[in-house]
C-alpha cells in the first residue's frame, strides 16, 4: 500500500485537514472520500485525524493510499512491456504500432497494452489499475506515461509536455501553429476534420528536416482532441505518410508516420523534474532514409527542450 508524506508549511499552520489536503497536497474530492475509509488513512505526527481537524505548521502528514482492486492475471504469453522509466508513482511504456490502449471487438485482450502493464505489475506486486494520462491512437508509438495509482494520476494529468515527431507529405520549412477547432466528419463516428462548431485545437510544430518530397517534423499540442496532429497537418495540404484515412500514401510506411517521442513533467510527489525519451521506431527509421532524411543526424541535431 503506498503512503504518502507531506509536512505542513507555514501558510497552512491552524488550516484544516480538509483544507490542507484539498489545497496543498491538490487531493481530489473524490480521493479524500476515500481516504476516509481507509484504516489510519490519514495521520497527522501519528495521530490519526479527521477532516475538521486543524493542522500545525511542521507536523508530518501521511496519506494512506487505498489499494487498487488486482487485475485479473492473464496466461504468461501476455507480451511484457517495453518500459523506459518507472518509479513507485508512474511507468513509462514504449508503445509498438498495433498496439490499442484497451480492449475492443475484434481484439484479444492478451494484445492490448492495459494487459500488458497491468501484468507485468501485478507479478511484480504491484497490482494496479490501468491509468493512462493521455492516449495514443492504435498505429502511433512511442511514450505512454501510466499512474500507479489515483493521487499520481490526479495530480499529473494535463500537466505533461510532450514532443510528438512526425513525417508529412510535402516540403516544410521553419515553423507555424495551427489553431483550427476540430469536430467529427458528418456521416462518420470516428474520422475527423476541420470545422468552425468544433472543440478547440492548437498543434505547434517545427520542421527537424526534409528530403524528396517529405519532411520531418516535431509537433506540441495544447489539446488533446482524437487524431490532432493528422487532421492539422492534413489541413495544412500536408497529410502525414502512411496516414490514408486523411490523405496520406501508404506506399512509403504502412502507418501513420506519427511517433511521441519525449516528455517532461513535474513529478507531483518529489518535485523532481522528470525527462523521458524513446527512440524512433526500424520503420521510422526505415522511412526517413527513403525520404533522404538523416535520421541519426535529425537525432542528434534536435534538442526537444528548445524545440517549443
Amino acid at each position: 500500500m503506498r503512503k504518502l508524506q507531506f509536512f505542513v508549511p507555514e501558510n497552512y499552520d491552524g488550516v484544516t485537514v480538509k483544507g490542507f489536503l484539498r489545497g496543498y497536497c491538490q487531493i481530489s474530492a473524490r480521493m479524500l472520500a476515500k481516504l476516509k475509509r481507509v484504516s489510519k488513512g490519514i495521520t497527522a505526527d501519528g495521530k490519526l485525524m479527521i477532516a475538521t481537524d486543524h493542522l500545525k505548521v511542521g507536523q508530518r502528514v501521511i496519506l494512506q493510499l487505498p489499494e487498487d482492486e488486482p487485475y485479473q492475471l492473464l496466461p504468461k504469453d501476455v507480451p511484457a512491456p517495453k518500459v523506459l522509466w518507472e518509479d513507485h508513482d508512474f511507468l513509462a511504456v514504449d508503445k509498438p504500432a498495433g498496439q490499442i490502449l484497451y480492449r475492443r471487438p475484434g481484439h484479444e485482450e492478451r494484445d492490448t497494452l492495459m494487459a500488458s502493464v497491468c501484468t507485468y505489475l501485478g507479478k511484480n506486486g504491484e497490482p494496479s489499475a490501468f491509468r493512462p494520462l493521455y492516449r495514443l491512437d492504435k498505429d502511433t508509438t512511442g511514450i505512454v506515461l501510466l499512474a500507479k495509482n489515483a493521487y499520481a494520476a490526479s495530480a499529473a494529468i494535463g500537466k505533461i509536455h510532450k514532443v510528438y515527431y512526425a513525417v508529412c507529405e510535402g516540403v516544410l520549412s521553419g515553423c507555424g501553429t495551427v489553431n483550427a477547432p476540430i469536430g467529427l466528419m458528418p456521416g462518420h463516428s470516428l474520422q475527423r476534420m476541420v470545422r468552425e462548431d468544433g472543440a478547440s485545437a492548437i498543434t505547434h510544430w517545427k520542421e527537424i528536416g526534409s528530403g524528396k518530397n517529405q519532411t520531418l517534423i516535431a509537433c506540441s499540442i495544447e489539446t488533446g482532441r482524437t487524431h490532432q496532429i493528422r487532421v492539422h497537418m492534413a489541413y495544412l495540404g500536408h497529410p502525414l505518410c502512411g496516414d490514408d484515412f486523411y490523405g496520406g500514401r501508404k506506399d512509403l510506411i504502412f502507418r501513420q508516420a506519427l511517433h511521441c517521442g519525449y516528455l517532461k513533467f513535474i513529478h507531483p510527489i518529489t518535485k523532481s523534474v522528470v525527462k523521458i525519451s524513446a527512440p524512433f521506431p526500424k520503420d521510422f527509421c526505415a522511412l526517413l532514409s527513403v525520404c533522404n532524411i538523416n535520421c541519426t543526424k535529425a537525432v542528434r541535431e534536435m534538442d526537444p527542450e528548445i524545440l517549443f
